[in-house]
C-alpha cells in the first residue's frame, strides 16, 4: 500500500468536485481530485442542452462545453487529478482508501470535500428485470457519450426535467419515443421542456404508470394504465405499447455512503432525495474536516452543484489559512447570492426550503453538542 498526503482531497470529479478543486487550488492549497471514471466531468458531458438562468449561471452554454471549460481550469489551477480511482472508505484520522487498478493507496488529508453525486432510483414492476429496462441517465450516456442507441422505440417513465430532456435527446438521436408516462397528475419538469416534447408529437400521459413489461429475452412491449386519486390502477384503462426499451426517470438519491462511514450526522429530507448529511453555510458537516457539495447534499441541478463546490473549496482554503476571513467571506457571499437566485421560483422554492431545513438542523446540532454552540 502506497501512502499519499495532501491538504485537500476532493472525492468526485463531477460539476461540484471540479469547482471545489479549482477554488481550493487557486487559493494556493495542495489539492488531489479522485474519480472512479475514465474521464472527469460527471453528468456535464452527457448534457448537450443549453443551461438556463443568467450569464452568471452560464446560461446559453451547453453542458459538455461547461465541462471542457472546468477541466481546463483544473489543469491551470495545479490540482492533481487521479482517474480510474475508487475511493472506497473514509477512516479515522481523515484517511481515504483508494484503489486505482492494481494499486492501493492510503490518502491522508487535512480537509476532505465529498462530491460523490447521486445515483438513479429504480422502479419495480412485472418484467422490470428484462434487458431493455434502464435508467434514463444510462440511456443519456449511451447516446451522448458513447454514441450508441439503447433501442429503437422507447417508453419514458417520469416527467421531471431528466425524463423530458432525455426524451428530447433520444428523438434527436433518431430514436422513437412512444410516450412519457407520469404517475402524478401534473408534469414534474419545466414547461419549456414539456412543450418541445409535445410539439414533437410525443404524448405525455399524467396519472399513468406501467402495469407490466413483457418479452421473451428482452423488452418487446409494455402495458400502461391510468391511476385514480389513490394511485390505484383503474380497471379497463390498460394500453398495450410496442417498445423495445423502457427508460426510468424516477428520481435520484444522494450517494452518501462515504459520509456515513465518516460518522456524519444525517437528516431525512424527502425533497432532497432522502437521508442527507447535515451541513452548515460553508458546506462543513458535523465532522468539521469533511465538507460536502453537489448531489450528495441533496439532489439539485448541475448549476447548484457547481456553486456548492465553489463554496466548499473556498471554505477549505480559508480553514487552511490560504484566504483571510474578509476575502473568504466576500467570495462566499457572492456564491450564496447565486445559489439563492437558483433556488427561487416555482421549482426552486421547494429546494430553498429543504436546504434551509438542512442548515437549521446543523445549527441545532451544534448548539447541543459544542460548548460555544452555533456557527
Amino acid at each position: 500500500m502506497r501512502k499519499i498526503s495532501t491538504e485537500v482531497a476532493v472525492i468526485g470529479a463531477g460539476p461540484a468536485g471540479l469547482c471545489a478543486a479549482i477554488e481550493a487550488a487557486k487559493a494556493g492549497a495542495q489539492v488531489m481530485l479522485f474519480d472512479e471514471n475514465v474521464l472527469p466531468g460527471g453528468q456535464l458531458f452527457k448534457q448537450i442542452h443549453k443551461f438556463f438562468g443568467s450569464k452568471e449561471h452560464l446560461a446559453g452554454i451547453r453542458g459538455y462545453e461547461i465541462g471542457r471549460q472546468l477541466l481546463k481550469e483544473v489543469e491551470q489551477s495545479g490540482a492533481q487529478v487521479m482517474l480510474n480511482s475508487v475511493a472506497y472508505g473514509i477512516f479515522p484520522g481523515l484517511s481515504i482508501g483508494v484503489v486505482q487498478g492494481e494499486h492501493h493507496y492510503e490518502v491522508t488529508a487535512k480537509k476532505i470535500i465529498l462530491a460523490a453525486g447521486g445515483k438513479e432510483n429504480y422502479m419495480s414492476f412485472p418484467g422490470s428485470t428484462l434487458p431493455g429496462v434502464m435508467g434514463a441517465g444510462a440511456a443519456q450516456t449511451l447516446i451522448n457519450v458513447n454514441r450508441v442507441m439503447p433501442g429503437k422505440r422507447v417508453l419514458m417513465v417520469g416527467s421531471g426535467n431528466v425524463g423530458l430532456i432525455v426524451s428530447y435527446q433520444l428523438l434527436q438521436a433518431g430514436i422513437s419515443v412512444a410516450a412519457i408516462v407520469e404517475g402524478a397528475p401534473l408534469i414534474g419538469g419545466y414547461g419549456v421542456h414539456a412543450g418541445k416534447i409535445r410539439r414533437a408529437g410525443v404524448p405525455i400521459l399524467v396519472s399513468h404508470t406501467i402495469k407490466e413489461a413483457y418479452g421473451k429475452n428482452a423488452v418487446e412491449g409494455v402495458v400502461i394504465a391510468a391511476l385514480d386519486e389513490q394511485w390505484k390502477i383503474i380497471p379497463g384503462s390498460e394500453q398495450d405499447m410496442a417498445v423495445d426499451t423502457i427508460c426510468l426517470a424516477v428520481g435520484l438519491s444522494p450517494m452518501t455512503e462515504l459520509a456515513w462511514m465518516a460518522g456524519c450526522e444525517f437528516i431525512f429530507i424527502p425533497a432532497l432525495g432522502g437521508h442527507v448529511p447535515m451541513h452548515d453555510e460553508n458546506m462543513a458537516t458535523t465532522n468539521p474536516d469533511l465538507l460536502v457539495a453537489g448531489d450528495v447534499t441533496g439532489v439539485e441541478e448541475a448549476s447548484s452543484a457547481m456553486e456548492e463546490g465553489k463554496l466548499a473549496g473556498i471554505a477549505a482554503a480559508e480553514a487552511l489559512g490560504y484566504l483571510d476571513a474578509g476575502e473568504a467571506e466576500k467570495r462566499k457571499t457572492e456564491v450564496r447570492q447565486r445559489l439563492s437566485i437558483l433556488r427561487t421560483g416555482l421549482f426552486g422554492e421547494k429546494r430553498r426550503s429543504a436546504k434551509s431545513s438542512q442548515i437549521d438542523a446543523m445549527k441545532n446540532y451544534l448548539k447541543k453538542n459544542l460548548p460555544g454552540g452555533g456557527m
